[in-house]
């Protein structure tokens, strides 16, 4: 480990420390949120939120790890995950063929920068194209390798293009749901919100009810669409997926007269159940959450 990466450790891991479960989030916690999905205890986005799912999962964990039941992912909880448990985020330099926590973190951020990655902790060569295009975009050294420099970056800053540099058409997830949300006139950043509420932008995403997808839409929604709204099949794409979702939302606003917390609800408890029974205490914590995400600007 060189000097530099040392001292990189200290910076970064003093500014992504783990988040305690009262706090919003940190992307530390996608790394944990990974490890206990590949337990199947954690069914959540992997969003980076210490929220109240992720706790019960880590005690969940450390009840049938026969650890100290806190809800907080300490050294032995960490060690008892076993290869995705460790190192943290900016403790090594990464590159193609890695695994482990660290991985889920590179991961998280590069598709919270827009990429198309997987978040599953094994850095394959999708996670590397992805790194260089982040690289490429950051004007870092474009290698496909996450040393120093571009860890700090991703810890520390948000994307930006390069002076005079334009693009010509959506790339990365959080571009095409800005995208289709202006085609279908419906607020971008309530999109981008749904969406993180729902997968966290992973495009691979199914669910066991199989929903599938950034916006998590099911196979049964996606042929009503296609069929009612569409009129036509969307293409089997994630770009295709996102049009399917968005082009639901819409309707579901128009049908509750753009009210979007009856909206959110009807996308989450179904419109026949909000309008006979009212929302139910987690439909409205639903809503209260993606509301919450757009005000933070996912």
């Amino acid at each position: 480990m060189t000097a530099r990466i040392v001292a990189f450790s200290a910076a970064s891991l003093a500014a992504l420390a783990l988040a305690a479960p009262t706090r919003a989030s940190n992307p530390q916690i996608a790394g944990l949120q990974v490890a206990l999905r590949a337990y199947n205890l954690y069914r959540g986005p992997i969003d980076s939120i210490a929220g109240p799912q992720t706790v019960r999962a880590t005690k969940a964990f450390q009840r049938r790890a026969g650890l100290p039941v806190d809800g907080l992912a300490g050294l032995r909880t960490r060690e008892a995950l076993g290869p995705l448990g460790e190192p943290l985020f900016g403790r090594r330099t990464l590159r193609l063929r890695m695994f482990g926590w660290d991985v889920s973190v590179l991961q998280f951020l590069l598709s919270r920068h827009g990429a198309l990655v997987p978040v599953d902790g094994y850095f394959d060569p999708a996670t590397k194209r992805a790194l260089r295009g982040y690289q490429r975009q950051q004007r870092l050294e474009v290698d496909g390798v996450a040393g120093p420099h571009t860890l700090k970056a991703l810890a520390g800053g948000r994307p930006e293009l390069s002076p005079g540099k334009v693009r010509k058409a959506p790339v990365g997830v959080r571009a095409l749901l800005g995208h289709w949300g202006r085609v279908y006139g419906v607020d971008t950043r309530l999109v981008r919100a749904l969406a993180w509420m729902e997968s966290g932008y992973q495009p691979g995403l199914v669910s066991p009810s199989g929903a599938r997808g950034v916006l998590q839409v099911l196979p049964s929604t996606r042929r009503y669409v296609e069929e009612v709204l569409l009129g036509r099949r969307a293409p089997s794409s994630v770009s295709g997926g996102i049009q399917v979702g968005v082009v639901y939302f819409r309707k579901l606003l128009r049908d509750f007269h753009e009210s979007e917390s009856l909206a959110l609800a009807a996308w989450y408890q179904g419109p026949a159940s909000v309008r006979r029974d009212g929302m139910t205490a987690g439909t409205r914590t639903f809503v209260a959450n993606v509301l919450a995400l757009r005000r933070r600007g996912v």
